[in-house]
């Protein structure tokens, strides 16, 4: 069992070599969601192979289509689908499956699920969720424990988010495709993986614009259609592998990179000292040989600003530059659950509300730690690279629900790293 395995990491060892990109798990789980409302086959190409992933394939299975994965190719029909009921058991499985909901009031008019499970990093509000499919004619109650929604017809309607939600403007998408008449989405979420979501659907058949904006317009069609499409490369495992070699003071080329997504995060690492290229082909080297230095100030936002998952490795980067950086966390008031567990490696960290003060040392020193989430977990394995002796990670679980092979690649470029007990 992965919770009985711990990631066991000897520091002090440069990152030099190249790392290919695995799919991006937020924009996979949206679209395996996505596929119940499809007619016939769908082939996700570049489906990491994470815990959570195979989570989503479970539902699926639960719901009555078939799923099977070759490799990063995953194969899905729900032309079967038999059940709009999603199991307590399935549901806490991870965080994002509310995203079913809006596929299944979609595809069948109704739909019963329990809250959703995950990391606890705070809280994660679904009522922009169910606000806007009551807008659009749903019927909304809690019964035992889950969310028992119902709908005769959905209906398009005009939905404006009081702040951008990842989550629920991608359930709006998905319960608008096959609704009467045009939904449009106001002060919508900007992120990449919206606009994976929407190119997938569109390929389908759906009839979506906006994507990428404030503003997405969805205009109703009668029928999706299964597709052949390739999952975008993930820009958090990226960045983090990114931070990975900066920490180590290395080289990195990534691959299959998708340099747009990555527009936030390269001028950070730029600002510490670090040699950034984009080059064709989705191709990104840091080279952070020369002397570095803590940025002044982070600050998380909805993309287009410093993506929240980013911020537990590259907080594990900046304890080891010379200066002070301090971090505001805007998106979850729990994301700073890694700093407990840096300090224990000789991190100097001071926490206030949403607001961490990072004094950088010259060493760090190996510990027992423990993951309590996906992205802390990450910035563990980072500072792991860097700390003199022995680290030990435990709750690997954690981390693969977001790192495909984080152990492989990381040994593929001269990390000392390996599972063990």
């Amino acid at each position: 069992m992965s919770e009985q395995r711990r990631l066991i990491i000897r520091g002090g060892r440069r990152i030099e070599g190249e790392i290919r990109v695995q799919g991006a798990k937020n924009s996979a789980l949206p679209l395996l969601a996505a596929t119940v409302l499809c007619k016939g086959q769908t082939e996700l190409y570049n489906c990491p192979r994470l815990s959570d992933c195979d989570a989503a394939c479970r539902i699926l299975t639960a719901l009555g289509c078939t799923c099977r994965r070759e490799n990063n190719v995953v194969c899905t029909d729900a032309s079967a689908l038999k059940s709009s009921e999603i199991s307590e058991k399935l549901m806490r499985e991870m965080r994002s499956s509310i995203i079913f909901m809006g596929a299944l009031i979609g595809r069948c008019g109704q739909c019963r699920l329990s809250f959703p499970g995950g990391c606890e990093i705070g809280t994660r509000p679904i009522d922009f969720h169910l606000d806007a499919f009551r807008r659009m004619g749903a019927k909304i109650r809690e019964e035992h424990g889950c969310i028992v929604c119902t709908a005769a017809k959905l209906r398009g309607t005009v939905i404006t988010f009081p702040v951008p939600s990842v989550g629920a403007t991608e359930n709006v998408m998905l319960a608008a495709v096959l609704a009467e008449g045009v939904t449009e989405i106001h002060n919508a979420a900007r992120e990449p993986e919206i606009c994976d979501l929407a190119a997938f659907l569109n390929k389908c058949g759906a009839r979506i614009n906006g994507a990428g904006t404030g503003t997405i317009q969805i205009e109703g069609v009668k029928r999706l259609d299964g597709c052949r499409f390739t999952v975008m490369p993930d820009r958090i495992a990226a960045a983090t592998y990114l931070c990975c070699g900066a920490i180590t003071r290395g080289e990195v080329l990534l691959t299959h990179a998708d340099i747009q997504s990555l527009e936030p995060v390269i001028p950070v690492l730029e600002q510490i000292g670090c040699s950034v290229y984009g080059f064709g082909g989705g191709s990104v080297y840091l080279n952070a040989r020369k002397t570095l230095k803590a940025p002044a100030h982070i600050r998380t936002a909805p993309y287009p600003g410093f993506p929240t998952d980013a911020q537990p490795p590259l907080m594990a980067l900046c304890a080891t530059l010379p200066g002070t950086t301090m971090f505001s966390e805007t998106i979850f008031e729990n994301r700073y659950r890694h700093v407990s567990e840096l300090t224990r490696l000789g991190a100097r960290i001071k926490v206030e509300g949403r607001v961490a003060v990072v004094e950088g040392v010259d060493r760090l020193s190996g510990a027992e730690l423990e993951a309590g989430d996906l992205r802390g977990g990450a910035a563990m394995v980072t500072a792991g690279l860097f700390a003199e002796g022995i680290t030990r990670i435990g709750h690997v679980c954690y981390i693969e629900r977001g790192y495909e092979d984080i152990e492989g690649c990381l040994r593929s470029v001269g990390a000392d790293i390996h599972y063990g007990s």
